[in-house]
């Protein structure tokens, strides 16, 4: 009888379906299977082979005391993180690299809300080509959404997360808001005697918060779906086929990446990304490097500069970066480091300073985890800057 991974695991294919397959033990498997759970386009690579895995080399080496002064190691916490997969570039070469014994290298793994990263650099080019103004009202492009949350607020203000909504982030949700969401995405199971939805629709039903846009820091997965339609209609181009012309091949990624579409064809921009670890770790370098004339230069530098720390500091996730900020979906926790954060545990963390680019995919159990958080973020910086 077929496993549903060559490494076992306890359970077969069969046990794994739309309502449980972003749950552990089965995320193990199905986040590197997602299109056999959701509908997925397809974003071409350059096809170029890769070289076989290597090791961790000296990051393994690497050692530093956590606040109670015990000791800890990379091959620890990748242990007892949940790691599938973690890149370590120093210039852009390979410093070191893990796999978990559950990860194929070869196949792209969820990147979760590290896509909203993605969708924030196709911004930069599309405004560089003159398609996108981030100073115009939403409702310029979608004008599906007038009478939404969503009407009386800039694209800028959406890339930066200061949309007041009525809309709770709350991924456990299973009769709420973020219940419908999901079922719009493709991404849950559709309830009885309930019509199935689609993205535009369901974001077009999300009433305004007591806030003022502009004003708060308040991290939704809803605003850059609706984002990804800004994209859409700015470029007259499908989100994954942009993807593919505008960032995926001139960067020169190997392998193909993936994204889930909703029942209507529309990509998930806010968190249906699926790519290989290596070329996650070549989308960090992209950045590092300033973009390389395929992400201008400029765009990059707004979004290490112009975060709005105050807004940050009141916001709902100012915990995670005490003095940081948050800009067209990347993080900045200080002026020389960016990071692209996923739940369950994927990332990109770029150190500007020392040149070093980390990628890290995960299965973790929980969507959110601070305690984790606060230990990979240490353990980011202490193997960039022991490199």
């Amino acid at each position: 009888m077929t496993t549903a991974h060559s490494a076992g695991g306890g359970f077969e294919r069969r046990d794994i379906d739309l309502g449980n397959w972003r749950t552990a033990p089965y995320s193990s498997w199905s986040f590197q299977n997602v299109s056999e759970m959701v509908p997925s386009a397809i974003i071409k690579g350059t096809g170029k082979a890769e070289r076989p895995p290597l090791h961790l080399g000296d990051v393994a080496k690497v050692i530093w005391k956590d606040a109670a002064g015990d000791f800890l190691s990379v091959p620890g916490v990748l242990e007892a993180t949940h790691t599938d997969a973690f890149v370590v570039l120093r210039k852009g070469r390979i410093a070191g690299e893990w796999y978990g014994p559950t990860c194929d290298p070869a196949k792209p793994h969820l990147i979760f809300s590290v896509s909203k990263s993605v969708t924030g650099l196709m911004a930069g080019i599309l405004e560089a080509r003159g398609d996108l103004s981030m100073d115009q009202p939403i409702v310029d492009h979608v004008p599906e959404i007038a009478g939404s949350a969503y009407e009386d607020a800039s694209v800028r203000q959406l890339f930066d997360m200061q949309i007041s909504v009525d809309f709770s982030e709350d991924y456990l949700d299973k009769t709420g808001g973020y219940d419908r969401y999901r079922r719009a995405t493709a991404w849950n199971p559709e309830k009885p005697g309930e019509g199935p939805s689609d993205l535009l629709t369901f974001l077009a039903t999300i009433g305004k918060g007591p806030a003022e846009h502009g004003t708060i820091h308040a991290y939704r997965s809803p605003n850059t779906d609706l984002a990804g339609f800004v994209l859409e209609r700015a470029a007259g181009q499908r989100f994954h086929e942009m993807v593919e012309t505008l960032l995926w091949q001139p960067m020169r990624a190997h392998s193909d990446a993936a994204i889930t579409v909703d029942r209507l064809g529309v990509a998930r921009a806010a968190g249906g990304i699926s790519v290989t670890a290596r070329d996650l770790a070549r989308l960090g370098e992209l950045v590092r490097v300033g973009g390389r004339g395929i992400v201008p230069m400029r765009w990059i530098d707004d979004i290490r500069t112009a975060g709005d720390k105050a807004i940050w500091a009141a916001g709902d996730q100012a915990k995670l970066f005490d003095g940081g900020c948050y800009r067209s979906y990347w993080y900045c926790p200080s002026e020389h480091e960016l990071a692209a954060i996923g739940i369950h545990g994927q990332w990109i963390w770029i150190d500007f300073a020392r040149d070093v680019v980390i990628a890290k995919q995960s299965c973790q159990p929980l969507p959110e985890d601070a305690a984790t958080d606060d230990l990979l973020i240490a353990t980011f910086r202490a193997v960039a800057q022991a490199l």
